[in-house]
């Protein structure tokens, strides 16, 4: 690359990495082992090795410990390697830009969901978006909130599927449908009146949660205005599936999203859902980073999902 600057005229010529280099260097990140890596990439592990080489060479810092037994990627490796993906999937996006041939929403499309939504969404639209878009090729990451946004923003992901509220940064997000929280409990319990359900009332170690780190038991907490520790239980599931089977073995109470309504989750259990009076809602939303050359094609696709998405009827 070559820069002019008036002021000083003069001309520097920089050295840029290729955009096979950066391609191989990801990959060695992902697998952390020079042989796997090569074999990835279809290249002899030679080649691969002096590519890398190459790569610490242009950028002149050490991205690689190399020791005998594996392979270390240092903190500027990590750092070079995040900012990589964004690059290659920059380039991506010029290729197709550039094409003229792109239709939307085919391709690959790496596509993060939470898994509190994708039991009970993708059912529904996956069928119908193979059969509209069918050379779209979505290929599926389920993973809690924080692991999905951190993908997202060093671009493995495109796209991610997830509840607001949830803080982001250079992220843009296209709000879908709203998903009421209802309370849960086993038919015939005594831990609660649901007919007389109130939250400030609730007895001591008689709400079950999800464990920390899914965005689920904040929602929840915060819709059904949960406001002190006390009422919820000392141990917490690690899942929407283990959740309900606590609910059906009648040791706590609970909140589900409006989705999971009349879902595989409660067949062949107890588990009742019904409305909470003034309890509020989680925000179903698309998000992708602000930088993508594929916004318009996700807002495609959140409307496709939001068109799709059939809201239970509550008996």
């Amino acid at each position: 690359m070559v820069y002019f600057d008036n002021s000083v005229r003069y001309y520097r010529t920089m050295k840029l990495p290729t955009t096979k280099q950066l391609q191989y260097f990801v990959t060695l990140v992902e697998t952390e082992h020079f042989g796997q890596a090569a074999e990835r990439c279809f290249v002899s592990q030679s080649a691969f090795s002096n590519a890398i080489r190459e790569l610490e060479s242009t950028l002149g810092a050490q991205l690689v410990d190399r020791t005998n037994r594996k392979v270390t990627i240092t903190s500027v490796g990590r750092e070079v390697a995040k900012k990589a993906r964004l690059c290659l999937k920059d380039i991506e996006s010029l290729v197709d830009a550039a094409s003229g041939l792109r239709n939307p929403l085919c391709g690959e499309l790496r596509f993060g969901v939470i898994p509190t939504i994708a039991p009970f969404v993708l059912p529904q639209a996956l069928p119908a978006l193979r059969r509209q878009y069918p050379k779209l090729k979505a290929l599926l990451t389920e993973d809690q909130t924080d692991q999905l946004v951190s993908q997202l923003s060093d671009g493995r992901l495109d796209v991610v599927l997830l509840a607001l509220p949830y803080e982001l940064k250079n992220i843009e997000v296209m709000p879908l449908f709203d998903d009421p929280f209802l309370l849960a409990y086993r038919h015939g319990t005594k831990i609660v009146d649901p007919d007389r359900f109130r939250a400030d009332r609730l007895d001591a170690n008689s709400v079950l949660l999800l464990e920390d780190g899914h965005c689920l038991r904040d929602h929840a907490m915060i819709a059904c205005r949960i406001r002190g520790m006390q009422s919820v239980k000392e141990f917490s599931a690690t899942s929407l599936l283990t959740l309900v089977e606590m609910i059906d073995a009648d040791l706590g109470i609970s909140f589900l999203p409006e989705m999971s309504y009349g879902s595989s989750l409660l067949k062949n259990t107890r588990v009742k859902l019904q409305p909470i009076k003034d309890a509020s809602s989680r925000s179903i939303a698309l998000a992708w980073r602000k930088s993508s050359g594929r916004a318009e094609e996700f807002r495609m696709l959140g409307e496709f999902l939001r068109d799709r998405y059939k809201r239970p009827r509550i008996q």
